[in-house]
């Protein structure tokens, strides 16, 4: 596999990556990847809640999380509880139901100022994926493995790489964007 390939590989697990986390950000309509992130302390043991339960949308303002553990309901309500995505869960023993409010223009501008976080982190992934690259090329370079000529030739198509993959993540964040900001 050469430079280029594996930078390619690198940085396009960074963009699915921030595409995961951009995922976690609710828009007004039920979503199950917004409990992604949920872990639960499930006899001592930090679990997934998506592992724990089957999680579906019945309507688009609701979640419903069925547990297939009964006896785990309590764990699971409470890890929702205690997590960071703003929903009070419902029990009503079997189920737990999380009923998404219409966000208001502010929540959404704090979703977009979070969802810009989550790209520029992204972002900051790709370049360092550059620099790592850019150095090994130098430093071929300076062991003589490779021309002058060949090292500049590497360093502009890994800038190349960067620049596709940085787009990438602005177009996804523009969509994002653009699904917080329509009412």
């Amino acid at each position: 596999m050469t430079l280029i390939d594996e930078i390619q590989n690198l940085m396009l697990k960074s963009v699915e990556k921030t595409q995961q986390d951009l995922n976690t950000i609710r828009t007004g309509r039920a979503n199950a990847s917004l409990l992604d992130k949920i872990m639960v302390d499930y006899y001592g043991a930090e679990t997934p809640l998506k592992s724990l339960a089957n999680i579906s949308t019945p309507d688009a303002t609701t979640l419903m999380i069925q547990p297939f553990d009964k006896g785990s309901i309590s764990l699971l309500e409470k890890a929702i509880s205690m997590s960071d995505i703003g929903l009070t869960p419902n029990n009503d023993g079997q189920i737990i139901r999380l009923n998404i409010p219409p966000l208001t223009a502010e929540r959404r501008q704090e979703f977009v100022k979070i969802a810009s976080k989550y790209a520029e982190e992204g972002k900051v992934a790709i370049r360092n994926i550059r620099r790592d690259a850019i150095d090994k090329v130098r430093k071929q370079e300076k062991a003589s493995e490779i021309s002058e000529d060949e090292s500049r030739d590497l360093q502009d198509e890994i800038q190349k790489v960067t620049d596709k993959y940085t787009a990438k993540i602005d177009d996804i964040l523009k969509v994002k964007e653009k699904e917080l900001t329509n009412i």
